[in-house]
């Protein structure tokens, strides 16, 4: 084979769905792999692990508090919101500061050990998994704290906001919701990984961006006080969130959790973007797969 052919096969999308599928294979890699990066991070600590859950706990406490009161919204219902919208969030901030390092940090593996290159992706994937479960944890205590006003029908999460129909067994649909979170981590490991092992400026461009968009997504506040505060003049506010997509990765996991109303939309608008997010990694992934061990 001349090397024009080599580089031409190496650059095609079956090379890319069969690295895709060959990690997938290496289950016993990617997850043990992701089970050290856990136990290394806490290693002598006295609760492991749980610091995880603690320092979750902590801030979606001390921020459910504060702005429940700010807004003048019920502790029993915002908190939970508060919470949850808290567990999902950090389980897209993994996936996206620690997805554009994934490559960079795996350096001497990717040099030395034959593996795909999707392996390090499913263990950045996994690991956020398992710190998302560890997570969850805080959620079944809050839940079993505030059970009552959670699933009494038509409760309200800021008071004058549209009524909810309460926990119910629609919270298995968070279930899916995961699953399809997860999907979209994939390709943002995938794609962000590959273009910041060729542009180290993209972390830290990532992390500084973090915040801002904290703030800018439904988390410790509800588009609900949207048209209590502006009124009619809340609508063009109300568009402006719908167009933030990380409202509606966080509304799919919070509204089956908390029992708040379905809204099909927001499943739509993340599957659509995972499969436009897929086609675009797989793209990149096509070209610039076998120049990542030389850019690491």
């Amino acid at each position: 084979m001349t090397p024009a052919a080599t580089a031409l096969e190496s650059r095609s999308l079956r090379r890319a769905f069969a690295d895709l599928s060959e990690g997938v294979r290496q289950r016993e890699l990617w997850s043990h792999l992701g089970w050290q990066d856990i136990k290394q991070r806490y290693r002598r600590s006295v609760l492991g692990p749980l610091w995880i859950t603690l320092s979750m706990g902590i801030t979606a406490l001390g921020l459910g508090l504060l702005y429940s009161q700010l807004f003048g919204a019920p502790v029993a219902t915002f908190l939970p919101y508060v919470t949850v919208g808290f567990i999902a969030w950090y389980f897209m901030l993994g996936c996206l500061t620690e997805g554009t390092d994934t490559f960079i940090a795996n350096e001497g593996l990717i040099k030395h050990l034959p593996a795909p290159l999707s392996v390090y992706v499913l263990r950045t994937v996994w690991r956020q998994s398992i710190m998302f479960l560890h997570n969850m944890i805080i959620y079944l205590v809050v839940v079993a704290i505030f059970w009552g006003p959670l699933s009494t029908p038509g409760y309200v999460i800021t008071d004058g906001g549209p009524p909810q129909p309460g926990l119910s067994w629609s919270a298995l649909l968070a279930i899916p919701a995961f699953v399809l979170l997860a999907i979209n981590g994939g390709w943002v490991v995938l794609l962000f990984g590959i273009v910041s092992t060729r542009f180290r400026d993209i972390p830290q461009v990532v992390t500084s961006l973090v915040n801002l968009l904290f703030f800018l997504t439904p988390i410790v506040w509800s588009t609900d006080l949207l048209q209590q505060r502006f009124g009619e003049a809340a609508n063009w506010r109300h568009l402006i969130a719908e167009l933030n997509p990380l409202y509606h990765f966080v509304q799919i996991l919070r509204a089956p959790l908390i029992g708040n109303v379905q809204s099909w939309h927001h499943w739509a608008v993340v599957g659509g973007f995972a499969v436009v997010g897929w086609i675009l990694a797989l793209v990149v992934m096509r070209n610039y797969r076998a120049r990542v061990s030389y850019w690491v």
